[in-house]
């Protein structure tokens, strides 16, 4: 058998307070629609993996007798996507009215970035490599 660490993630589930908020925000900010929504529910590919945005009312069946944390918790994790001009990705952002959180800096390791909260508080950054 296979180890987990060695198979591809698939679905990454994110827990939202107003899912037609998010589900809007994810369709302006990445451009693309939904592979699958219902009343709770919207679902994003994104290549090689999905975001399932869930409304948190069906999220403490999913993790029971775990805790689901609200948004003012704070972050705990972010998502990096790369792209080839962080410059141009933020001009982008701004043109859909999108705020960074932080960026553009240049980090220590040599990777251009930027960050940004969606409407449910989970944090996308974009990066770029420096040559």
């Amino acid at each position: 058998m296979r180890t987990l660490g060695s198979m591809n993630v698939d679905v990454i589930t994110l827990f939202v307070e107003d899912l037609q908020r998010v589900r809007a925000f994810y369709q302006e900010v990445f451009g693309f629609s939904a592979v699958y929504e219902d009343d709770v529910s919207a679902v994003f590919d994104f290549g090689n993996m999905s975001i399932n945005l869930l409304n948190i009312s069906e999220a403490y069946g999913l993790i029971q007798p775990g805790t689901v944390a609200s948004r003012e918790s704070g972050s705990r994790f972010q998502f990096t996507i790369r792209v080839d001009d962080v410059d141009a990705v933020i001009n982008e952002l701004n043109t859909r009215g999108v705020a960074l959180l932080n960026g553009p800096v240049d980090r220590p390791w040599g990777i251009r970035t930027a960050a940004f909260i969606d409407p449910a508080g989970h944090v996308w950054e974009i990066a770029q490599q420096l040559t």
